[in-house]
């Protein structure tokens, strides 16, 4: 339940609308929902305006669809994701709530029930077409939202003019998404020609001393363009989830 829903509810009873009771047990279930296998917040919406995502690895495609489907039956609009899911796991998911919208392949993410649009420009920059899925991750939970990223892909250092062609892009930015591997060094190009946030995304992409995304977490946490936020590897969605808090 998200706070329209609530306010909704409240002023239906008010209005007479809605009884005593049925509020009361509409509301029982608003903190979650106990599943025996999950217990289903219901409250995020609440407590963080933010939706509720659901993490596939580890899930039967069963318990991903069923987790979906009590996301979805509670009252409000606050879209719903499943994260970083299988073909089987988006298959079944997606049998038991058909307008599912999906982006990726391979492991995906899947969203149901998408905000209203928003103004707000975001940038999603990729290094490398090898960065795409963290990039995908990221772009869907932004979509999920109501935000409707644009895509620089393959604009990595090695290649600096790619990126240089589309500095009015940067610059125009309400906040830019930075996914990288190697040595991660985009993000410190980009944070230098922005005044946007910038959000960097170390992904486990890389040769040799890449050391699984270790190299290019350092290097954007010792960036020497100041004021850049990193999360973890490969955490598209975390990335996302950050840009939306800042554009609050």
């Amino acid at each position: 339940m998200d706070e329209t829903a609530l306010r909704r509810l409240l002023e239906a009873v008010q209005k007479g609308a809605v009884t005593t009771d049925d509020a009361v047990d509409r509301l029982r279930h608003m903190p979650f929902a106990d599943l025996g296998f999950a217990r289903v917040d219901h409250h995020r919406a609440l407590r963080q305006r933010m939706a509720e995502a659901v993490y596939g690895p580890g899930k039967t495609p069963e318990q991903c669809a069923a987790i979906v489907s009590e996301l979805l039956a509670a009252p409000g609009d606050t879209p719903v994701l499943l994260t970083r899911a299988d073909d089987h796991q988006v298959a079944t998911a997606l049998a038991a709530n058909p307008d599912g919208h999906r982006v990726g392949t391979g492991l995906s993410t899947v969203y149901w029930r998408p905000a209203a649009p928003r103004s707000e420009r975001v940038v999603v920059a990729t290094a490398g077409t090898a960065d795409l899925p963290v990039a995908d991750e990221c772009a869907a939970t932004l979509a999920a939202h109501g935000l409707d990223p644009v895509r620089l892909t393959d604009v990595g250092v090695a290649g600096v003019h790619r990126l240089l062609a589309s500095a009015e892009v940067l610059t125009d930015a309400d906040a830019v998404v930075v996914v990288a591997g190697m040595e991660g060094a985009l993000a410190s190009l980009v944070g230098g020609i922005t005044a946007a946030p910038v959000v960097a995304v170390p992904t486990s992409v890389g040769y040799g001393a890449s050391l699984g995304g270790i190299t290019a977490l350092l290097g954007m946490l010792a960036s020497c363009a100041s004021g850049i936020t990193v999360v973890g590897i490969d955490n598209g969605f975390g990335a996302a989830c950050a840009v939306l808090r800042m554009l609050r």
